[in-house]
């Protein structure tokens, strides 16, 4: 029986997702689930729920639930995190402060004003994790969901001392749909997607040895449902040759180019018909016309009204497979976070790299990719010192390095002038501030 922790549990449809995806693995069905939020009412939730797929499956896996995550933490193999600090009020600073200045986010959870507050926020409750985990599971490794995900792991790579990896699944979604646009299968297409976490590319992609990746171009325009819904990344994929894993709305948030120039001018870019096409606010939009579905859903599922996650939907959700890998032997191959050590050769060392990986029953091996196009690099690169300066930051306490950081944002200083983001910094750091202990 191996433990495993899940921080954030709360998250109740990712918590079942994740549960699911690990009893669908026969060696891993008794594990012991340990349950920690810091909400009790979506805590219950999600320990009820967990308890009756595994009592409906006839399972002899255990969950339990806690308030106290050191007790959750005590002894674990894994520790999975996707913590949201703040929640949604403080997800509203993110997007809606900025937007008086004149900065359109659609996601804001990544780089941006709304990314760079997101991560004052989470470093620190990272670092208290981290400081459980050093004393309770000092030998756990710790898969984190939480954005933003470069800035969180680098910082508990640098401050943390116990072993961090990030995942995603960005780069599954983009490979999905590049299959789709050349008509061949999933399984059998091969590929190299390098980058930084939301700001990855695709830089090579076969099939059955024929080099498809100067085909993309010509797929994606003659696919109509792609042409419409990812007009923006396909102007890149045009520009840059490479095509990234990021939605419409995700990517244009990180380049200087797009969201800017009024509202006939982002159209030409933006979809708005669905929030990842690039609404203003959208996924903000989504949380909160969501939040409340899982209250109105449980009854109906602890009452078998609604149907449960069936055992063996396995999704492509990485975490999973790596603790199937680690725990079997049986190898799995896909794209974490790791530290950039020396993998990409033309980003700094140290920055978080989102690349291929290798996992079986002796670790994690970070694969080498080598030079990025210079293209690509160029556009990593601005964001990796906007991380790295938030990172410095965020454990430092210092509010100028913080609004060095924005100023440096990619998206920020294509619209503001210094005084403006000084001014916008001093709003949100007075918004937020019951969230950023580090500042006071």
């Amino acid at each position: 029986m191996i433990k495993i922790a899940f921080i954030g549990a709360g998250s109740v449809g990712f918590t079942r997702r994740l549960l699911m995806d690990i009893l669908s693995v026969p060696e891993l069905q008794d594990t012991e689930f340990r349950l920690m939020d810091i909400s009790r009412e979506n805590l219950e939730m999600a320990v009820n729920l967990c308890r009756k797929m595994v009592a409906d499956n006839k399972l002899p896996a255990k969950v339990t639930g806690t308030l106290d995550r050191k007790e959750a933490l005590r002894d674990a193999d894994y520790v999975v995190s996707m913590v949201r600090v703040g929640g949604l009020e403080a997800f509203a600073h993110d997007i809606e402060m900025p937007l008086k200045y004149g900065v359109d986010q659609c996601v804001g959870d990544t780089l941006g004003p709304g990314g760079i507050f997101y991560a004052l926020r989470t470093i620190p409750v990272m670092m208290d994790i981290a400081a459980d985990m050093r004393e309770v599971c000092p030998d756990a490794l710790w898969l984190n969901y939480s954005n933003p995900m470069a800035m969180n792991t680098w910082a508990v790579r640098k401050a943390g001392g116990v072993k961090i990896i990030g995942l995603c699944h960005g780069v599954q979604h983009g490979a999905a749909q590049i299959a789709g646009a050349l008509g061949i299968p999933l399984d059998e297409m091969e590929y190299i997607c390098a980058g930084i976490n939301h700001q990855t590319w695709f830089t090579k992609v076969t099939h059955t040895g024929i080099d498809y990746t100067h085909k993309l171009l010509d797929a994606f325009k003659r696919d109509e449902h792609l042409a419409k819904s990812e007009t923006l990344r396909i102007d890149v994929l045009e520009r840059f040759g490479y095509y990234s894993t990021e939605s419409n709305g995700h990517l244009s948030e990180y380049l200087p180019w797009y969201r800017k120039g009024g509202k006939e001018q982002m159209a030409r870019w933006m979809d708005y018909s669905y929030w990842a096409g690039g609404e203003t606010g959208g996924y903000l939009r989504v949380c909160r016309e969501s939040q409340n579905a899982y209250k109105e859903n449980y009854p109906k599922w602890m009452a078998g009204e609604l149907d449960q996650i069936p055992l063996g939907d396995r999704s492509n959700e990485h975490g999973s497979h790596i603790i199937e890998a680690l725990e079997t032997g049986r190898r799995y191959w896909g794209c974490f976070n790791v530290a950039n050590t020396g993998l990409i050769t033309n980003l700094p060392d140290g920055c978080t790299v989102e690349l291929p990986c290798i996992v079986d029953g002796n670790g994690i091996q970070p694969t080498y990719v080598g030079d990025l196009p210079l293209q690509c690099a160029a556009t990593c690169s601005a964001s990796v010192h906007v991380q790295r300066m938030t990172v410095e930051a965020a454990l430092a306490g210092d509010r100028n390095l913080v609004k060095l950081a924005v100023m440096h944002d990619p998206l920020t200083s294509a619209i503001l002038t210094p005084d403006q983001v000084w001014a916008m910094c001093d709003d949100m750091f007075e918004a937020e501030a019951e969230w950023l202990p580090q500042f006071k």
